[in-house]
């Protein structure tokens, strides 16, 4: 089990000015608002206050980074997909997600969150479409498994993967913040991504 030791805010940026001066692997997390990100990043780092968590979806309007043990960066992006956030803001958005996809060389991976209760969203698709332009890896962790039933697991993670169009070499976990499922999976496939050793 990967143990986290120090789980640090480090900065928010707005832009590529203000990004971090370090050569920690970074692992940039995507989706929509009110997907559970910010949950996913505390549940993963057991740290419950790292990743403020909001009741009003479309909060984060800068890229957060955040330390994990002086071995890797998590960058938490901006939620899409949110209504009531104007097009201005959307497009400022889009313009802070890209610029850093592109031209950020530590990023060493993508973590895709959706719902796997649901079909992806078309806000989904584009994000997996546009990584795999880039040649980013990608991680999809599906949460909220907790409220499936067992025998929709596997048809839910199939209908997932179908709708991106799951290329092989990318990931799939199976994530739960309230049961504590695919912590220990999901950091291997962290771990694996940053070309750090897998059993610590």
């Amino acid at each position: 089990m990967y143990k986290v030791n120090k789980a640090q805010f480090l900065l928010c940026a707005a832009w590529k000015s203000q990004w971090p001066n370090h050569q920690l692997p970074e692992i940039c997390l995507a989706g929509r608002s009110n997907v559970g990100k910010s949950s996913l990043i505390n549940t993963l780092t057991n740290h419950q206050k790292l990743a403020k968590v909001s009741g009003t979806p479309g909060k984060t309007r800068t890229l957060n980074f955040f330390n994990i043990n002086d071995e890797i960066c998590l960058v938490d992006v901006p939620g899409y997909g949110y209504a009531k956030v104007s097009d201005a803001i959307k497009e400022s958005f889009a313009d802070m997600i890209d610029t850093y996809l592109r031209d950020r060389e530590l990023m060493r991976g993508l973590i895709l969150i959706v719902d796997y209760r649901h079909k992806p969203t078309h806000d989904d698709i584009q994000m997996y479409q546009y990584a795999k332009y880039y040649q980013i890896p990608v991680i999809v962790v599906a949460t909220k498994e907790d409220k499936l039933k067992r025998n929709d697991l596997n048809k839910n993670e199939k209908r997932i993967k179908e709708t991106l169009d799951f290329q092989k070499g990318d990931m799939f976990v199976r994530f739960s913040s309230l049961n504590k499922v695919g912590i220990e999976e999901l950091w291997q496939d962290i771990l694996k991504l940053c070309h750090l050793p897998t059993d610590k």
